[in-house]
């Protein structure tokens, strides 16, 4: 069994012993922690927390301890139900929220759940925001309420078409341009929350014929919900099968895009960011922003455009920051998140759906050609185990003077950019192990690139 506690949430199996999965107890301790924190920070004695779940087994059992715990430290909750991640962080501006929780392990296989927490903006909490509340449940002593200041429940179940609504109301969302196109969309909805909202987004953006695969919210992944192409078999042969226009594939709690080609090839899920922002560019003027490990071509696309590109740290919360900061109009992370802060700030596979979809349409191209019309680079992945009392920083800080020539990033981890690639190195915060991402025009070249990396490590170990 496995329990993390982070900054962002709570997340693990479940079943075991409480402290080691995500038990009862533990979703009962941090929910409470949480309501603490809310009530202390919003400076109301009875806040309101927006709470939604994506469709896995273990949902209705976390919802229900989750929303006790809630009423329990005197909060009022409103619950949308079957959710997906962006419908509840719109919901919680929307309803006047104080705060909001999505319970949601995101692409994890389904003995996973998690608790992801929100604050008033129905974004992600900074990371002083998350440490404050992980405090809170170490103390495990919390006050509840009295029978006549516990908190109400209500059930609001209208959000998914408030969300399709917003998304259709974008101006770069072209539906007369999307039902003149006559297009026939595959999708894969890994039987969660993506199958009870993107069947009626595609209907009402104009979309000729949706063939639906895994559609049904039970919670009975059909393959690992992942949404990497080594999972994603059935909805290649279907796109072919029933000769689709393109494909798209949902993570559980729809946050997570990737797309598939008419011939059932991959676009590449760093390049569903990458063709998204190459149609908000071309019609917003205005920067763009990824984390450091997500694919140079978005940059190379915004700087055709004649704009400048960000990177910030790892982690949505970061991206989102940074972009704020900047005055980007459009971000997001190489696994297929799409931030429009148009429509707000948090990943958001509908409205990535929606516009390229409106993208494809004025190209009047086939979804293949248009992924041709983008820089053609390969990511390679590896790591490096360690010693459990290795001093990563140390490796770091040698391997930043060993290349002090080129181009270097250390606000996480530490980033060298080369002229025709790229490899970044991060430590893990739960394993002794250093994680190496490259890039470079070809698989060789990436690969030896972190040949290169790996091999200075061990000698700086050595």
């Amino acid at each position: 069994m496995t329990l993390i506690t982070s900054i962002s949430g709570i997340r693990g199996t479940i079943g075991g012993v409480s402290g080691d999965g995500l038990t009862p107890p533990d979703a009962v301790k941090f929910a409470s922690a949480y309501a603490g924190w809310l009530r202390q920070h919003s400076g109301k004695t009875r806040p309101k927390v927006i709470l939604g779940r994506d469709a896995r087994i273990s949902g209705p059992m976390i919802d229900h301890l989750v929303s006790g715990a809630l009423m329990g430290m005197g909060v009022d909750v409103v619950n949308i139900g079957l959710a997906t991640t962006p419908t509840v962080e719109m919901a919680v501006p929307e309803l006047e929220g104080d705060g909001g929780i999505i319970l949601t392990a995101s692409h994890n296989p389904k003995q996973w759940n998690a608790l992801k927490l929100l604050n008033a903006k129905g974004e992600f909490l900074s990371a002083a925001d998350g440490e404050e509340i992980l405090q809170l449940a170490g103390g495990d002593a919390f006050t509840y309420s009295n029978v006549d200041a516990i908190g109400s429940f209500s059930m609001h179940e209208s959000m998914d078409a408030f969300h399709i609504d917003k998304v259709l109301g974008l101006p770069l969302v072209d539906v007369s341009a999307i039902r003149k196109a006559g297009f026939v969309v595959a999708i894969d909805c890994v039987n969660s929350v993506g199958g009870s909202i993107l069947p009626t987004l595609l209907h009402k953006l104009g979309v000729d014929e949706v063939i639906l695969l895994h559609c049904d919210p039970t919670g009975e992944f059909p393959h690992n919900p992942e949404p990497l192409p080594e999972n994603l078999e059935d909805i290649s042969a279907a796109v072919r099968e029933h000769h689709a226009d393109v494909g798209f594939v949902v993570d559980p709690d729809v946050d997570r895009l990737a797309i598939i080609c008419e011939d059932g090839s991959m676009f590449g899920e760093e390049y569903t960011l990458v063709a998204v922002a190459d149609y908000v560019l071309a019609n917003t003027p205005g920067c763009t922003c990824s984390n450091l490990s997500s694919s140079r071509a978005l940059r190379m696309v915004t700087e055709q455009h004649g704009e400048v590109y960000h990177a910030s740290a790892v982690g949505e919360v970061n991206v989102v920051e940074k972009m704020k900061k900047e005055g980007c109009v459009i971000g997001g992370e190489g696994n297929g998140g799409i931030i429009y802060p148009a429509l707000h700030y948090g990943r958001d596979a509908l409205v990535g759906i929606a516009l390229f979809l409106s993208h494809l349409a004025k190209k009047n191209v086939s979804c293949s050609a248009l992924r041709k019309t983008y820089p053609s680079l390969v990511m390679v992945k590896q790591k490096i185990e360690l010693m459990p009392d290795t001093d990563v920083d140390l490796i770091l800080e040698q391997l930043e003077k060993t290349y002090k020539d080129e181009n270097i990033t250390t606000i996480d981890g530490l980033k060298i950019d080369f002229p025709d690639g790229w490899v970044h190195l991060r430590k893990s915060n739960t394993e002794p192990i250093i994680r190496i991402y490259s890039e470079a025009p070809d698989r060789k070249q990436a690969e030896s690139l972190v040949k290169e990396i790996g091999a200075a490590v061990k000698n700086i170990l050595n």
